[in-house]
């Protein structure tokens, strides 16, 4: 029998032969290009070795994958994450009724398939999903998480806790800034209506003049004192509306923004047209204002989402305070144990970040009407 050729094909010798000039042409034009950007580069890649090789050697190569807390208290430099996967649960519904936990999936559920219906541009009736998402889900979250009606078990909000929170938190005060932040924006520039125009003017400039967990110590401590005798309201509800009134007034501003960006004759032109000034906002002038603050309203979502985190000073226990509140946890007293768990919280706010981040840079694609797609 004649033996196999084991020789390459010229053909693939040359596709190698290409990748490995193109690669190199690609780093002396951007990585070695002048003697500064050598020494940058050499400056970067001794940072790589000095940071992220050992944290890659700490979270992955070396860390405890499998077992329970003896296996970690044995390897105590390393990540643990048997800790995430056994406590996991916890991270996710915080406190809520283990029997009810069923309501917390559906909502959920219906959550991920009404914004996946609205991100993908061919499904049916995506004009009535969106209403319906903007309108009836809200009160249908509720009414399944809250309880009180159809027979549900009542869940007090203090039982809320984890990932399910900072999603109602970082949602509510999403839905809410936008449209309240639009409003604010118009009347700041509405020159005809000064008292309006004061009024817009004093409430974005002293939400946005103080730090948002002085808003939440408000809200907690402070608002009670101002409601007349008997009257309580829920800690939580407390929270969102500190949340959702200083979110408005950061989104006023990038909104006006963009309303500035509107040259004056498309203003003149409605005019001309006859029509009257809300039809004029609705159908010419925001349409383009927000598509030009996408980046900047992505931007206000990406760090309310993020600030989520602060309601842990007023006893709301969202991701990052579960993790902590199990890294308490006697039985895990190990030292790799919190900063495990900080890990696994950055992860999930990175992923959630910057899927927001990248949806916002398709929408900027498809909206660019000089890009050809």
């Amino acid at each position: 029998m004649s033996e196999p050729n084991m020789e390459k094909s010229p053909t693939s010798h040359t596709h190698s032969t290409s990748a490995l000039t193109q690669i190199s042409s690609w780093a002396r034009k951007n990585l070695f290009s002048s003697p500064l950007n050598t020494i940058l580069t050499l400056f970067a890649l001794y940072l790589i070795w000095l940071i992220f090789i050992p944290a890659i050697d700490w979270a992955l190569l070396n860390a405890v994958w499998y077992g329970d807390n003896t296996s970690c208290a044995a390897n105590p430099e390393v990540a643990c994450w048997p800790f995430i996967s056994e406590r996991l649960g916890f991270f996710f519904y915080g406190f809520y009724e283990k029997s009810e936990l069923w309501r917390v999936d559906l909502v959920c559920a219906v959550l991920v398939i009404g914004l996946g219906a609205l991100i993908y541009e061919k499904t049916p009736g995506r004009k009535y999903i969106g209403l319906f998402m903007l309108i009836g889900y809200p009160i249908l979250a509720w009414v399944f998480l809250y309880g009180g009606l159809f027979g549900l078990q009542v869940v007090e909000t203090n039982q809320w806790g984890g990932f399910f929170l900072t999603l109602v938190i970082a949602l509510t005060g999403i839905v809410l800034s936008l449209p309240f932040g639009i409003l604010l924006a118009l009347g700041r520039r509405s020159t005809n209506m000064p008292i309006i125009q004061t009024f817009c003017i004093i409430f974005i400039e002293f939400w946005r003049g103080v730090p948002l967990i002085t808003v939440l110590f408000m809200a907690s401590v402070m608002l009670p004192l101002f409601l007349p005798p008997g009257v309580t309201m829920d800690q939580l509800l407390r929270a969102l509306i500190g949340v959702a009134l200083f979110s408005s007034a950061y989104m006023a501003e990038v909104v006006r923004g963009g309303l500035q960006a509107i040259p004056k004759g498309q203003f003149e032109g409605a005019m001309s047209l006859g029509l009257p000034y809300w039809r004029t906002m609705r159908l010419i002038i925001l349409p383009q204002a927000l598509k030009i603050v996408i980046p900047g309203i992505v931007n206000t979502f990406i760090g309310l989402f993020k600030d989520t985190t602060l309601v842990l000073i007023i006893g709301l226990f969202d991701l990052l305070g579960t993790v902590q509140a199990a890294s308490t946890d006697p039985n895990w007293s190990i030292k790799s144990v919190p900063y495990t768990g900080y890990v696994f919280v950055a992860l999930v706010f990175f992923i959630c970040c910057y899927g927001m981040s990248l949806y916002s840079r398709y929408i900027e694609t498809k909206l660019n009407t000089g890009h050809k797609r």
